[in-house]
C-alpha cells in the first residue's frame, strides 16, 4: 500500500485539524452577530406554536450574509421544542427554489416533507395543492420556507395560491418565508398577490472585518491544528472579504483555500502570502457562485453583456477608433431583449433594465460610466467586470438547463 498514490496524499502533513469545519457548508452551532434576526423570526413564528398563523416573512441580503443559515437555525430550534413538547399541531418544510422552480415541484418537495412514506409524483398539479390544504385542514399551521424563491417560474401563481390558501382553511394555515439575494423581486408580482401577502420584510446587512474576524477566529480555533495559523492571515482574510462584500462565505473560503496553498507547498503555518495566494482563486469561485443564485433576469442581462465581449463587439468613436468590450445601453438591452425572446421568457421594460444594471454593478460584476469626449450624444457605457468566457460558460449552464 505504501506506493498507492492515496496513501501517500494522507501521509503528508497539513495545517488542518478538522477540514470540514471551514467550508462553507458547514453550520456552526451558534450564529455571531445575527441574534437580532434570530430573534425576530423566532418571535414571528411562535405564534404558530400558539395555534395562530404567523405572518408572511421576506428576507433579503446579498450572498453570504447568513440569511439561510439562520432560518434553519430557527428551524432546528422549532423543530427541537416540537419533538420536546409533543406539538402536533405546527411543521414546517424547506424548499430550495433553484432545485424545485415551479408551484407544482415546491408543494411536491413539502409534501415529500409532510407525507416521507407517500409519493405524489405523477399526480396532478390540483392533487397535490388540495392535499397540501386537507394536511393543514388538520389544524396545522405549517411554515413554507422558500430559498431563492425568485427562481420559481409560476411564482405569482404560487405565492396567490399559498397566501389564498387561508381563505379556503376553516383550521390551520399556511405561512411562508421567502428567502431572496434580490430586494426588488417582489416589485415585478402582480398587484393581488402583492395584496394577499401581508408580509414582514427583513434586510441582512452584510458583515464588517470585525465581525468576519471573529467568525474566522472561531472556526479557526476548531478547524487547524493549534499555532499553525497566524494571527494577521485571519485579519487579512477579514479585510479582504469585508472589503470585496461582506460574505462571510468569502471569508471562509480565504482560509480554506489558504490552507490548501500552505499544505500544498509543505508549510506548517498559515501566512499572509497564503492567503493573497489564495484570492485570486476564491474571488472567482465567489463570483461564479453568486452569478447562479442571481434573478434570471439578471442572468440574462449578464449573458448579453458576456455573449458580445466574447463576440468583440463594442463601439466606434467619432475619432474612428474603436473600443471593444464596452457597449452603449441601448445595444445592450437590443442584446438582452433579443437573447430573452429567444428563450420565449418576459422582456422587462428599458427601465428595468438599467435597474438591473445598476445592481449588478453594485455587486462587482459591472463597470458603467457617461459617454464622455468622442461619442455622439450622451449615454450610458457599459462593461464586464469579470471573465467574459467564464461567465457566458457558467450563464450557459444556469439559463439553458432552467
Amino acid at each position: 500500500m505504501h506506493g498507492n498514490i492515496f496513501q501517500r496524499q494522507l501521509e503528508k502533513s497539513t495545517v488542518f485539524s478538522n477540514r470540514t469545519i471551514i467550508t462553507p457548508h458547514y453550520v456552526p452551532a451558534k450564529l455571531p452577530f445575527r441574534d437580532k434576526q434570530i430573534d425576530e423570526i423566532s418571535q414571528i413564528l411562535s405564534a404558530s406554536l400558539q395555534g395562530a398563523k404567523p405572518d408572511n416573512v421576506f428576507i433579503y441580503g446579498k450572498v453570504g450574509t447568513g440569511k439561510t443559515v439562520t432560518v434553519n437555525h430557527v428551524l432546528a430550534q422549532l423543530h427541537e421544542f416540537i419533538s420536546h413538547n409533543k406539538n402536533n399541531h405546527v411543521d414546517f418544510a424547506y424548499v430550495n427554489c433553484r432545485n424545485h422552480n415551479t408551484k407544482y415541484k415546491v408543494i411536491l418537495k413539502a409534501l415529500s416533507k409532510f407525507f416521507p412514506e407517500e409519493d405524489f409524483i405523477g399526480y396532478s398539479s390540483s392533487f397535490v395543492y388540495e392535499k397540501l390544504l386537507k394536511y393543514a385542514g388538520q389544524g396545522k399551521q405549517i411554515i413554507m420556507v422558500l430559498d431563492e424563491v425568485d427562481k420559481v417560474r409560476d411564482l405569482d401563481e404560487l405565492i396567490y395560491s399559498l397566501t389564498r390558501a387561508n381563505d379556503e382553511l376553516s383550521a390551520g394555515g399556511v405561512a411562508l418565508i421567502g428567502i431572496s439575494n434580490n430586494l426588488f423581486f417582489k416589485d415585478k408580482l402582480d398587484a393581488r398577490t402583492k395584496s394577499a401577502l401581508l408580509q414582514r420584510e427583513m434586510v441582512f446587512p452584510p458583515y464588517n472585518a470585525q465581525e468576519l474576524r471573529s467568525i474566522l477566529e472561531e472556526r479557526v480555533k476548531v478547524a487547524f491544528k493549534p499555532g499553525s495559523v497566524q494571527a494577521s492571515a485571519i485579519n487579512l482574510a477579514a479585510a479582504l472579504a469585508a472589503q470585496e462584500s461582506g460574505d462571510a462565505r468569502a471569508a471562509v473560503m480565504l482560509m480554506l483555500r489558504a490552507g490548501d496553498e500552505a499544505d500544498r507547498h509543505g508549510f506548517k503555518e498559515v501566512s499572509d502570502e497564503h492567503v493573497n495566494l489564495a484570492k485570486t482563486r476564491v474571488e472567482e469561485e465567489v463570483t461564479l457562485n453568486m452569478v447562479e443564485t442571481l434573478p434570471k433576469q439578471q442572468q440574462f442581462v449578464l449573458y448579453a453583456l458576456s455573449l458580445m465581449t466574447v463576440q468583440g463587439k463594442g463601439y466606434g468613436k467619432l475619432n474612428g477608433n474603436w473600443e471593444e468590450g464596452v457597449f452603449f445601453s441601448g445595444d445592450a438591452y437590443r442584446e438582452y431583449e433579443r437573447i430573452v425572446k429567444s428563450m420565449d421568457e418576459q422582456v422587462v421594460s428599458s427601465r428595468w433594465f438599467r435597474e438591473y444594471v445598476n445592481e449588478l454593478e453594485t455587486y462587482g460584476l459591472l463597470l458603467t460610466t457617461a459617454s464622455g469626449k468622442g461619442v455622439r450624444g450622451t449615454t450610458t457605457l457599459i462593461r464586464l467586470g469579470f471573465d467574459a468566457k467564464k461567465l457566458r460558460s457558467a450563464l450557459e449552464k444556469e439559463l439553458m438547463c432552467a
